[in-house]
């Protein structure tokens, strides 16, 4: 007899009665995901729900305005008071995945000593909702916030739609659910949400020549630096949907030319870093350790520069040490928005005007039109054009990738230009302290600084890493690092490094700045910071508590000498981890800011 295959040969003989269908509001609606590699060959996206992430996702996806719905999301406690069950649907775009594995992650209190309770569930791909009641999976006393959710594949590259549906407890009530209307981005309305990004075209000189070069046929490298927007997040996939590849796409159809020919193409985004850490990884990230020379730079850290200790000087230093190249390079001021219509392009914009810069404001195009009616303005609102409260979406991507391509329509119609522009002439409105900032790590070797490791000796491999260019495979991000280890295990047993002697570094500077890593890890502690023998700072890795890469300034505006730094664990957590990701220095000339030292002395 034939056997069927995959499909069951006889149903249930008593069917049970369909439940009624409780009320209940989306946080993620047909939202698409790729399943990013694992060193194990399985393929996860995470979806981030802790830091207001998933109020915000009720607010667009779910349209819920009820302030006491999204406070009681804020909590696992309110979390489980709210919500009786989950709906969870997968249905695949690419790939072969039959089933993936859902998973709810609470964040455990910090003094709980747990990470949480995690639901896990299988849910088959076919594009139908299961229904995962909270009731089967017990809490624990020491959930804190719900900090997560994963899709996770058996194979990496898996593309998939996803919605998630919080079903509500007997008692609470949910909106209708709202209905997005289809986008046409031919139409004459998106086309004039187009046309107000555009804040100035500023001098097209250098803009202009690099386009006419590329039509020529001569070689041209687009560059775009910034925050976990430019590296593409909340775009699927990240490589090729992000708006930084969409903008070299058009560039390139711009100049009659085929992505893969002369027109080249670099991405250094990275999540979660001001221009603090822009300006220190540009010639890495960027220029590829003097290997590559951009001919237009976009630059995006309107939404990440809160974070930036100058409140801007970090932000003009960048933009200067860029301008500053001697292929004198284009520079494009590129200002995103939140899902809360914020970001810094009033701090940013003056660096801009006094450089006479093109700049171009996403806020400035989708903000207005998000509060408009449908058919009268509105072309498309804040849950098609935002991925989660903080990245755009695959649509969003596209916008953003469009606002910067009608600049470059603009410049490129306009007279030819001369560039004017003389640095040594123009003052920084904001401050250029840190324009010759330079990065020093594990792999440097420069005169005038000598370092003892002491017992950060080890290379940290778990690290930060971004997809870089078209890349996939993401890159980690200095990984030249120093790493004090837990317990000092590798030291034998009356060594001065079992104690944790200190990283000493010896310096001849004006300014320094550290950049350390980040984590969540209970396992990571805290490191004081002496310079000349004085404590200038602790590093705390879990201020922001997530693997990522942290700026910090010990001294700035000094005479240019030799400093004597140290780095120590903090007394009682001599038995944890840090890890010294690398320095950034400056050599200015005691009393004549503007004169730089040789690098070399």
């Amino acid at each position: 007899m034939e056997q069927s295959i995959g499909r069951s040969t006889q149903g249930p003989k008593a069917p049970r009665d369909p439940k009624a269908r409780r009320k209940g509001f989306y946080i993620m609606r047909k939202k698409q995901i790729a399943a990013s590699p694992q060193p194990d060959g399985r393929g996860i996206q995470f979806l981030y729900l802790d830091g207001g992430r998933i109020e915000s996702f009720a607010r667009i996806a779910g349209n819920i305005t009820e302030e006491e719905t999204l406070r009681l999301l804020h909590t696992a406690q309110g979390f489980r008071r709210l919500v009786h069950s989950i709906g969870v649907t997968v249905e695949m775009v690419q790939g072969h995945s039959q089933t993936a594995d859902f998973v709810l992650q609470m964040y455990g209190k910090k003094n709980a000593g747990s990470p949480g309770t995690e639901i896990r569930v299988t849910i088959p791909a076919d594009g139908m909702e299961r229904i995962v009641e909270l009731g089967e999976h017990p809490g624990d006393s020491g959930d804190d916030v719900p900090g997560q959710i994963r899709f996770e594949f058996p194979r990496e590259g898996e593309l998939a739609l996803v919605s998630v549906k919080l079903y509500l407890q007997d008692g609470f009530d949910a909106p209708a659910e709202p209905e997005d209307d289809p986008v046409n981005l031919a139409s004459e309305d998106y086309i004039n949400i187009i046309k107000k990004s555009l804040v100035q075209t500023g001098n097209p000189a250098r803009l202009q020549r690099a386009m006419e070069r590329a039509r020529k046929g001569e070689h041209v490298t687009i560059a775009f630096i910034g925050g976990s927007i430019t590296q593409g997040a909340g775009a699927v996939p990240i490589n090729t949907e992000c708006y930084a590849y969409k903008t070299f796409e058009g560039f390139c159809r711009l100049a009659g030319r085929e992505t893969e020919g002369n027109i080249h193409y670099i991405k250094a985004g990275v999540g979660g870093t001001p221009s603090e850490l822009g300006m220190l990884r540009y010639e890495r990230d960027v220029l590829r350790d003097g290997s590559v020379e951009p001919d237009i730079v976009v630059v995006e850290f309107a939404v990440n520069d809160e974070g930036d200790e100058t409140k801007g000087e970090c932000y003009d230093s960048l933009v200067r040490k860029i301008l500053a190249a001697p292929n004198a390079p284009g520079v494009i001021l590129l200002f995103a928005v939140f899902a809360d219509d914020w970001n810094l392009q009033e701090r940013l914009a003056p660096v801009g005007r006094a450089y006479d810069l093109p700049m171009v404001s996403v806020r400035d195009a989708v903000v207005e039109q998000f509060y408009q009616k449908s058919g009268q303005g509105r072309v498309f609102g804040k849950g098609q054009f935002f991925y989660d409260c903080f990245h755009p979406s695959n649509l969003g991507h596209r916008v953003m990738a469009d606002c910067v391509l009608h600049l470059l329509e603009a410049v490129d119609g306009l007279p030819g230009g001369e560039d004017t522009l003389c640095l040594e002439e123009t003052a920084p409105p904001l401050g250029g302290e840190f324009e010759k900032v330079r990065l020093f790590d594990r792999s440097s070797r420069e005169a005038g600084v000598r370092v003892d490791c002491g017992s950060f000796c080890h290379t940290d491999e778990e690290l930060q890493a971004v997809e870089m260019d078209r890349n996939l495979t993401p890159t980690k991000e200095f990984p030249n690092n120093w790493m004090h280890r837990a317990g000092g295990e590798s030291f034998s047993q009356g060594s001065p490094f079992s104690q944790g002697s200190p990283f000493s570094l010896d310096i001849l500077c004006s300014a320094l700045i550290l950049i350390f890593k980040d984590s969540g890890s209970a396992s990571v502690g805290r490191a004081q910071v002496f310079v000349d023998g004085e404590q200038v700072l602790t590093a705390d890795p879990h201020v922001n508590g997530w693997l990522h890469c942290n700026p910090v300034i010990c001294f700035r505006g000094k005479e240019c000498r030799e400093y004597h730094v140290e780095v120590r664990m903090a007394p009682g957590e001599e038995e944890k981890e840090f890890t010294i990701l690398g320095f950034g220095y400056v050599r200015w000339q005691s009393g004549k800011r503007g004169i730089h030292l040789p690098h070399i002395l």
